[in-house]
C-alpha cells in the first residue's frame, strides 16, 4: 500500500504501477495526480483512476481514517510491515512539489480493472475499429468504461490480440502470448469482438461500409481508423533475398532471433528498431556481438539523423552519439552516413552488404529499420484528408474531415501543443493510447480535446533512456550531469523554451518535467540551466 499525503488529505493506493511494476513511492505528485517514475502513467490519488497511459489499469484504493493523530488504512488483506517514512522534494525553477510518502509491503494486487458496461442486444449501434494495436484497444476499453452498450468490433490483419510491441526487440525470446496486453477472455468479457486476419481493403464513406480482403463487408455507424504503420521497404538490388527481415510482429522477432544468433547480423537504419535490436536484453539471447554474433549497423546517409530522444550532444563533432557509443563498446560496428549499394547472396540467401564505396560487409542476416509508412493505402481515391506521407489528418478530437470517422495512432498526423499546433506524426505507444481514448470520448459526443505530453522510453544494454515532450525542431540543448558517466538530464530547447527532456539514471526527473509541461507552464532555457 502507498499512503500519500497531499497537504492535509491522505490517500491509500496500490504501490506499484500496473504497467511494469514501477514503485510509485518514487513518482511525482502534483495536486491529485501521481505520475509513474518509469514510463509516465498517471493516476488520480483520490480515486486511483488512470489519467494517462501507457498503463491500462487503475490503482486499487483503500479507506483511510485519521484518529488522534494516527493514520489508519483499511484493506482486505493484512499489512505485514511497519511503515518506512520518506520525504521527497523536487524542484524545477517553476515551483516546489512536495510529497510525503509512507510505504508498506505490497499487497498481492496493485491494479484494478475499471468497471465497464457490456453489449446490449437491443442497441444496434455498431462501432468498427480498424486495427489491432493499442490505439484501437484503448478506444474499445474507453467506450465500455464510459457506458457504451452498442456493438464494438476490432478488425485487424494481425493474428493476435493487441500486444506490447516494445517487447519485440527488447525480449525476443518471448512467445506471442507473453506479450499480450489483454487476453482473449478479457475482450470476450467486455463484449469486444476481435476479428483477426481481417484486413480492410476499401471504405465507402457515403454508404458507411468497409470491405475486407476476404471479400466480406460490414456497415458501421461510426468508424475508427487505427491501422498503424509498416516498415518502409529497402530499395536496393537484393532486397528480396532470403534472411532480409523486418521486425514488426512476434513471428518476425522469433525468426530474427533464430537466424541471427551466432551469425553475422547487419542492421540497416538508425531507427528505434535498429538501436533496440543492437542492445536487446542479455537474458533474451538476442543477436549481438557479445554473444558470438558479429554486429554491424549501417546508417544510410538519408537516415543518419537520430530520433530526437536518442540524439545526445557529443563533446566532439566526430563522436558517435552516446547510444551508439554504448553499443560500439559491446562490439557493434557502425558505418555512419554510408549508402548501401546492394545486397548480394548465394543460393537465394543474403551473404553480404555492399556499400557505395565498394566495401563489403559479411551478412548472414539483414534487418531493415529505415522508417515507416502509414497503413492508409486502402483509403486511396477516397475523400479523406491525408498528407504527402499518407498520414490521415485529424484535429484534437481525433476527428477526420469525414463525419463519424475518427483516426488514431501511427496512421495520423495531429496538432502538437508543444510545437505550437504544428502537425506531426508521433509513433509512441503512450501517444497512440491517448489518441484512442480521446477518439472514444468523442465518438460518444463528449467534446474532449487531446491533452497529453508524449512519453517514450527505450532500453539498451540494461539501461533505460526516458524521454518526454516533442524535440522536433530543437536548436539547443542544456545538459545536466555527465554523458560520459551515463547519468544525465538533457533539455531540448526551441524558441527559448524547453519542449522535451531525456535522461539516463536520473529518475524521476523526466516524469517531473512531463508534469510541468502538461500543466502548460513553460520552462525557459535559463531555468533549465
Amino acid at each position: 500500500v502507498l499512503l500519500v499525503r497531499n497537504r492535509t488529505q491522505f490517500s491509500a493506493l496500490g504501490s506499484r504501477c500496473p504497467h511494469y511494476g514501477a514503485p510509485l513511492s518514487k513518482g511525482v505528485l502534483k495536486g491529485e495526480r501521481l505520475r509513474c517514475p518509469w514510463h509516465g502513467a498517471c493516476f488520480n490519488i483520490r480515486t486511483g483512476d488512470l489519467e494517462e497511459y501507457p498503463a491500462l489499469d487503475c490503482l486499487p484504493c483503500f479507506k483511510v481514517t485519521v484518529e488522534d493523530g494516527k493514520v489508519f488504512v483499511t484493506a482486505k488483506k493484512k499489512v505485514l510491515t511497519s511503515p518506512a517514512v520518506t520525504k521527497h522534494k523536487q524542484h524545477l525553477g517553476l515551483g516546489m512539489i512536495s510529497t510525503f510518502l509512507i510505504f508498506f509491503q505490497d499487497l498481492e494486487s496493485s491494479q484494478r480493472v475499471k468497471d465497464a458496461s457490456k453489449w446490449c442486444l437491443l442497441n444496434r449501434h455498431t462501432l468498427l475499429l480498424l486495427g489491432g494495436g493499442v490505439a484501437a484497444l484503448a478506444c474499445a476499453e474507453t467506450l465500455r468504461q464510459e457506458g457504451f452498450t452498442g456493438r464494438i468490433i476490432m478488425a485487424t490483419k494481425e493474428k493476435h490480440v493487441p500486444y506490447d510491441k516494445s517487447k519485440l526487440s527488447k525480449e525476443m525470446n518471448l512467445k506471442a502470448e507473453d506479450m499480450y496486453l489483454r487476453k482473449p477472455e478479457f475482450l470476450d468479457a467486455h463484449c469486444i469482438e476481435l476479428w483477426t486476419e481481417k484486413e480492410a481493403v476499401s471504405v465507402d464513406f457515403q454508404k458507411q461500409k468497409v470491405r475486407f480482403m476476404d471479400g466480406s463487408s460490414l456497415k458501421y455507424n461510426q468508424l475508427l481508423i487505427a491501422t498503424g504503420s509498416h516498415s518502409s521497404s529497402l530499395k536496393v538490388p537484393g532486397a528480396d533475398l532470403q534472411n532480409v527481415c523486418i521486425l514488426q510482429t512476434p513471428e518476425d522477432s522469433s525468426k530474427i532471433l533464430e537466424l541471427a544468433t551466432g551469425r553475422n547480423l547487419v542492421i540497416i537504419g538508425a531507427s528505434f528498431i535498429g538501436t533496440r535490436l543492437d542492445g536487446a536484453k542479455p537474458g533474451c539471447q538476442a543477436p549481438r556481438a557479445s554473444w558470438d554474433t558479429t554486429g554491424s549497423s549501417l546508417q544510410p546517409g538519408a537516415a543518419a539523423k537520430l530520433p530526437a530522444c536518442l540524439e545526445f550532444p557529443s563533446e566532439y563533432s566526430n563522436q558517435l552519439p552516446l547510444p551508439f557509443q554504448m553499443l560500439q563498446n559491446k562490439g557493434v560496428k557502425f558505418y555512419m552516413k554510408t549508402e548501401l549499394s546492394e545486397l548480394k547472396g548465394k543460393d537465394g540467401k543474403v551473404t553480404e552488404a555492399v556499400l557505395a564505396n565498394g566495401e563489403k560487409i559479411p551478412a548472414d542476416v539483414v534487418v531493415t529499420g529505415v522508417g515507416v509508412t502509414p497503413n492508409s493505402a486502402f483509403l486511396k481515391g477516397t475523400s479523406i484528408a491525408r498528407d504527402d506521407s499518407g498520414a490521415i489528418l485529424v484535429d484534437l478530437l481525433m476527428q477526420t474531415n469525414i463525419p463519424n470517422v475518427f483516426a488514431a495512432g501511427d496512421v495520423v498526423s495531429f496538432p502538437v501543443a508543444l510545437l505550437n499546433g504544428e502537425r506531426s506524426s508521433i509513433h509512441h505507444q503512450q501517444v497512440a493510447e491517448a489518441h484512442g481514448h480521446i477518439a472514444a470520448l468523442n465518438m460518444l459526443k463528449k467534446g474532449k480535446e487531446l491533452h497529453t505530453v508524449p512519453f517514450f522510453w527505450t532500453t539498451m544494454l540494461g539501461k533505460t533512456i526516458r524521454y518526454a515532450g516533442c524535440g522536433k525542431g530543437y536548436t539547443e540543448t542544456v545538459v545536466k550531469g555527465s554523458l560520459e558517466q551515463q547519468k544525465f538530464l538533457i533539455f531540448y530547447i526551441r524558441d527559448g523554451s524547453v519542449t522535451a527532456a531525456a535522461s539516463l539514471n536520473c529518475d524521476p526527473m523526466v516524469s517531473l518535467i512531463a508534469e510541468v509541461l502538461y500543466s502548460g507552464k513553460q520552462i525557459s532555457k535559463e531555468e533549465a540551466e
